[in-house]
């Protein structure tokens, strides 16, 4: 893999997942960790925890690419036991509300906040083998990665998903609600000029539309032993 100013850096195995907002990218990379003895990598935490920086720090969508600079200059983001912290106070919980989420879309597309995490992303494999989900983890972070696989579901699907997963949490949320959010997504992820969304041409592709957690962990698995053979 060739990484920070074309140097060959040594790194442990990576299975780099891909895949719109309401695929069920977390779900599965954490249960693929969990059966591998991999680590699990959510790189959606940190581009939630990093929105939730810039927000602290009084930035909105219409804030300037040198705001958001100077806003990341000193910021610290790290995952420790399975928890989240930002400038060094946990936020594990903090990120995990529909406006963390939005912004963490919104502040996606800016180049600043990609470069800013991109290495602490490729750090997270330079000591273990990983389970890494997103958005670019197959097309930009990882594109040399162990295994690649691009996980999708119809618009209906994913905004079932995504209206189940936070009424499980207790928050308050139409399934109108979590449709638009969805579609929201889809066009921010897709169509940003940084780092889009998009299929790698060599990512297993899955549609799990009519699938089961456990019916996609099985697939996965499957496709990663035989691969692997």
């Amino acid at each position: 893999m060739r990484w920070r100013n074309s140097r060959e850096i040594k790194t442990g195995k990576v299975i780099a997942i891909d895949g719109p907002s309401g695929s069920g990218k977390s779900s599965i990379s954490k249960r693929l960790a969990k059966e591998l003895g991999f680590e699990f990598l959510d790189t959606g935490a940190l581009y939630r925890a990093i929105a939730l920086h810039l927000r602290n720090s009084g930035l909105t969508e219409q804030s300037s690419d040198a705001e958001v600079a100077r806003a990341l200059s000193g910021a610290t983001v790290f995952f420790k036991n399975g928890r989240v912290f930002l400038n060094g106070g946990d936020v594990s919980d903090a990120i995990r509300t529909t406006e963390a989420g939005h912004y963490a879309s919104v502040f996606s597309a800016r180049k600043d906040v990609r470069d800013f995490l991109l290495h602490i992303q490729r750090d997270a494999a330079l000591h273990n083998d990983i389970v890494a989900e997103g958005r670019d983890m197959t097309t930009v972070v990882f594109p040399h990665a162990w295994k690649k696989f691009y996980l999708d579901a119809s618009e209906e699907g994913r905004a079932r998903r995504r209206y189940l997963q936070l009424k499980e949490k207790g928050m308050q949320i139409t399934m109108e609600e979590a449709r638009r959010d969805v579609r929201e997504r889809d066009v921010r992820d897709s169509g940003r000029d940084i780092a889009p969304l998009k299929r790698a041409e060599d990512a297993v592709y899955i549609d799990n539309t009519n699938m089961s957690l456990d019916e996609v962990a099985a697939a996965l698995l499957e496709k990663i032993r035989r691969l692997d053979d």
